[in-house]
């Protein structure tokens, strides 16, 4: 074993040396608290779900804030209201409860979704089955939802043995966190701990991994021309970019290592005229940041020879998250919550996905993080995503009693 993995192993047996031991069984009365408060988890869950607010929506972003931030105040908590870092996002929001005791905790969760205006009016929130249904029903409204209701429990059980809980409402996770990026950086390093509220993978998971994402843009400039009288006249921009996306075929689509895709297409304005301009956007996804880099420098250097003749391609990068590798801090924050969940006699499992988050900051700030917290979900992106109705109640106690675990024993940065 090398030096650094020797020195590895000894963080993750200090982290696990600190968390308490837990006794076996539930712990009844938060249970009984988490039960009762699964009718009004449930119908705050349809009310904002019931508001469109896609990346970019301000005022439905702000609608959904006006139905939290009341009932944070009435939690105790102050709020700070923070402006998004760059044009055409609503403000995020920043709310702390301070306690008595020692630890620094901070949640983060997100209200922006996926999905643009006027969606809600075709698809509602709707129950089936034990299923909830809806737009960011589970990415991630169901998990702010969730930790809003862990710190009603934590109040309802006069627990206050923390230094302060931080709660970061995220207004545009779903672009990487563009409008909060020096927000949480301010956050992770002045918190012991991550706590994030992604949904939990089938059937039960948390999340210890996940893979880094960036988009690369591909700008094809050409030359107009009328394609039926002097097509010869035109450079096809977009004939061009067929081309350039040559260079991404030889990477995997999927899987859980690097995935390359192209996710959004755009060339030409008239159907009797040569584009003059196209753009192509390659979503990359990979669990090392060389492999982002790997893929960025194939597609710059196909840029530098065109096959049609005097176009020209430009190359550039939008980065969202990098990678939440695999870690002993987060090791050792999963055991602790796989005994917390053996308590009620159920198995939590761990795993990683391709959906990057904010857990990934915090990991390279230094900050032990956990991810997947929030209820257990799928279909993410799509008509289909839903929230499995069974993990409502065990996720919302596992978030509490977490909490109170690390407030006893905070980990080591």
């Amino acid at each position: 074993m090398g030096a650094s993995r020797v020195a590895m192993a000894a963080v993750a047996a200090l982290l696990v040396s600190t968390a308490p031991a837990l006794a076996a069984g539930k712990d009844a009365k938060v249970w009984a608290a988490a039960e009762k408060a699964r009718a009004g988890q449930l119908d705050l869950l349809e009310q904002v779900v019931n508001i469109d607010s896609g990346t970019g929506d301000i005022e439905g972003g702000r609608k959904v804030t006006a139905l939290l931030v009341p009932r944070l105040k009435a939690l105790g908590m102050t709020i700070e209201t923070v402006p998004a870092e760059i044009p055409g996002l609503p403000e995020n929001t920043v709310a702390t409860l301070t306690g008595s005791g020692k630890a620094r905790i901070l949640m983060i969760g997100h209200i922006d979704t996926v999905f643009g205006p006027g969606t809600v009016a075709k698809w509602s929130y709707s129950v089936e089955g034990d299923h909830a249904r809806g737009p960011g029903v589970a990415d991630e409204k169901g998990g702010v939802v969730e930790g809003l209701y862990a710190l009603q429990i934590l109040r309802d059980l006069r627990f206050t043995n923390f230094e302060r809980i931080t709660f970061l409402l995220d207004t545009s996770e779903e672009r990487g966190s563009p409008g909060t990026r020096a927000l949480i950086d301010r956050l992770v390093r002045a918190h012991d701990v991550e706590l994030n509220l992604e949904p939990g993978d089938a059937p039960d998971v948390i999340t210890v991994w996940r893979k880094g994402s960036m988009t690369l843009n591909i700008d094809v400039k050409g030359r107009a021309a009328h394609a039926g009288v002097a097509p010869q006249d035109g450079r096809n921009a977009a004939v061009e970019l067929i081309h350039q996306l040559a260079a991404v075929e030889s990477f995997p689509r999927s899987g859980d290592g690097l995935t390359v895709n192209l996710t959004t297409i755009q060339a030409g304005t008239r159907h009797n005229i040569i584009p003059e301009a196209a753009r192509g956007q390659i979503n990359i996804r990979a669990r090392q940041k060389a492999d982002l880099d790997r893929v960025e420098a194939a597609v710059k250097e196909s840029a530098k020879s065109t096959v049609v003749p005097d176009t020209t391609v430009t190359v550039s990068r939008e980065n969202a998250f990098p990678p939440l590798a695999n870690n002993p801090a987060t090791d050792a924050l999963a055991a602790r919550a796989q005994a917390i969940y053996a308590g009620l006699g159920l198995k939590l499992a761990t795993g990683g996905n391709g959906g990057a988050s904010q857990s990934a900051l915090a990991y390279e700030a230094g900050t032990p993080a956990l991810d997947g917290l929030g209820p257990v979900g799928g279909g993410f992106h799509s008509e289909k995503e839903f929230m499995d109705l069974r993990s409502v109640t065990p996720r919302l106690y596992l978030l509490t009693k977490l909490i109170m675990d690390l407030s006893a024993n905070p980990p080591k940065k």
